[in-house]
């Protein structure tokens, strides 16, 4: 049998090629492995030749003799051997399978003469018949020139590469070196100038603070006087308070009755008059130096110290777009000197105001929450759990627009709405209140408006002082500067009080350091 005839009964009737990975079917026919699966895969299992069917749990099974015969074909006959072969000089390296110029293919036998440039292999010319008769194809040494011009022009990039980055990498060189001189020559300008800047601060603190003593000074001389005016009047208070616990023991009625029509009660203390003492002027020398500092600290390009992050400000609740903090003006750092934590009262908000983040922030919803509580505000108000007796106390808030109203009021305080105003803090003689609007803010007191400069209104704080009898509000933002002082007798605990328009959010600020002072109440609102 010659070789085409022994080759066509070898040949898969599928796939038309020689098998590869011969099976054998039940019915005796033979296919590649692959050709058959494939055909299974989209038809039912029937032999592609006798069209003979097989249940779905058919076997195929490996033709170990026609995979050996097929092997052997591939192999091709063998080389004869050379009657007078050289003498071996020593051991030759095996070529490699495919390679070299006597490589041959290891399906057809034939020697290796092109190069399958789609499947990127090199093949015999009976490849090109069969399985890459549809590729791009090309000659060995053609092939060969071609990638070794490739490889030539990727070598020139490279060290054009190389020279390139030598030259970066000599010039950042030169370039550090020429920082490092700069650094030295503006070093030296720079402590110059300096030296002269302390000399100038230093003569500057001289003139304040002798400023600061005369003004001291004064402000205490006015101290005694009032200290006097007031224990006169204590001493006066004190002797009446003896006549009339007398009068209240004597059994005599006729003697009581007439006694008792004279007696009179001392008149009026009056107001405690404010020290000539004002911060902010003796202060106002010095602003520009407060603007020097900040651009000296230059925060925006420095990171803060530790012990420094401690003094910003008030820990304020997380939400989004928190401000950038600032140094803290001599004022205000003061003021934290009686700096109280406050939260809010549940059971006083009204039902479109949700509260959040352990009482300590309040949001103002259309949709309301729930029905209102017995002691809840018929008002967009809330007031605080804390109130305050006596002392001194002061404390912030940060809010996310204008159109909001606080304040203090006493305990009856009415939860109703009275009048055509949305609010009643400082509509009545029983609250203090501070509006802030788009333009303009007011002062309420008694149901009279002072009405004040347009403020930021974003951070706000409250100063009161019971002892003095003073509430006073301050702007803390860009800069701290007091609104307004309300001077009053106040004869009934304090409660922190807050309206807020729809869509409005506040804030009650928080520091870490902050300490109730002894015997301050921290108890919810009572009712109306």
């Amino acid at each position: 049998m010659d070789a085409q005839k022994l080759e066509d009964k070898l040949t898969c009737a599928i796939c038309l090629e020689l098998y590869l990975e011969p099976v054998t079917l039940p019915c005796g026919h033979n296919f590649c492995g692959d050709c058959i699966r494939d055909w299974w895969g989209c038809r039912d299992k029937a032999c592609p030749e006798c069209r003979e069917h097989f249940p779905d749990g058919a076997e195929l099974r490996r033709n170990v003799a026609l995979t050996g015969v097929l092997e052997l074909m591939r192999a091709g006959p063998a080389p004869a051997p050379d009657p007078d072969p050289a003498p071996a000089l020593g051991p030759d390296p095996a070529p490699a399978p495919g390679s070299g110029p006597g490589a041959r293919c290891l399906r057809h036998g034939q020697p290796l003469e092109l190069f399958c440039r789609t499947e990127g292999r090199c093949v015999c010319s009976a490849c090109t018949v069969n399985e890459c008769r549809l590729h791009e194809r090309a000659l060995l040494d053609t092939e060969r020139r071609e990638r070794e011009a490739q490889l030539r022009a990727m070598l020139e990039v490279t060290q054009q590469q190389a020279t390139e980055a030598e030259s970066q990498l000599k010039e950042l060189q030169e370039q550090s070196s020429q920082v490092q001189s700069s650094a030295c020559t503006l070093a030296s300008v720079v402590s110059s100038k300096f030296s002269c800047l302390l000399q100038a601060l230093e003569m500057r603190r001289t003139l304040a603070l002798t400023d600061i003593e005369v003004a001291k000074t004064q402000a205490l001389t006015q101290a005694q006087d009032e200290e006097r005016r007031l224990r006169g009047h204590l001493e006066a208070l004190a002797h009446y308070d003896r006549r009339v616990r007398d009068l209240l023991e004597q059994l005599d009625d006729q003697t009581f009755l007439q006694e008792s029509q004279l007696l009179a009660p001392p008149g009026p203390l009056g107001p405690l008059a404010p020290l000539q003492w004002d911060e902010e002027q003796q202060l106002a020398g010095v602003e520009s130096l407060s603007r020097l500092y900040g651009l000296l600290l230059d925060e925006g390009s420095h990171p803060r110290a530790p012990a420094e992050a401690a003094d910003l400000g008030p820990v304020e609740a997380p939400g989004p777009l928190a401000p950038v903090p600032s140094p803290v003006c001599p004022l205000r750092r003061k003021l934290w000197q009686n700096y109280r934590n406050l939260t809010f009262d549940p059971d006083s908000a009204n039902c479109h105001l949700y509260l959040s983040q352990q009482g300590q922030q309040v949001k103002h919803r259309h949709k309301p929450r729930d029905l209102a509580g017995p002691r809840s505000f018929q008002l967009w108000q809330v007031q605080c759990a804390q109130s305050f007796r006596n002392g001194r106390h002061y404390w912030e808030v940060r809010t996310s627009n204008h159109s909001v109203t606080l304040g203090v009021a006493y305990p009856e305080l009415s939860r109703h709405k009275q009048g055509p105003h949305t609010d009643n803090i400082g509509r009545g003689p029983s609250s203090w209140g501070l509006c802030v609007q788009e333009d303009r803010a007011q002062a309420w007191h008694n149901g009279e408006a002072r009405r004040l400069p347009g403020v930021s209104g974003r951070l706000l704080g409250m100063d009161l002082d019971l002892a003095s009898g003073r509430l006073t509000f301050y702007s803390l933002e860009p800069k701290a500067q007091p609104l307004h002082t309300f001077h009053a007798i106040f004869t009934q605990p304090l409660y922190p009080v807050f309206w807020l328009l729809e869509g409005r959010t506040l804030t009650l600020c928080h520091r870490p350091e902050a300490k109730l002072p002894p015997g301050l109440q921290e108890e919810a609102a009572g009712p109306s």
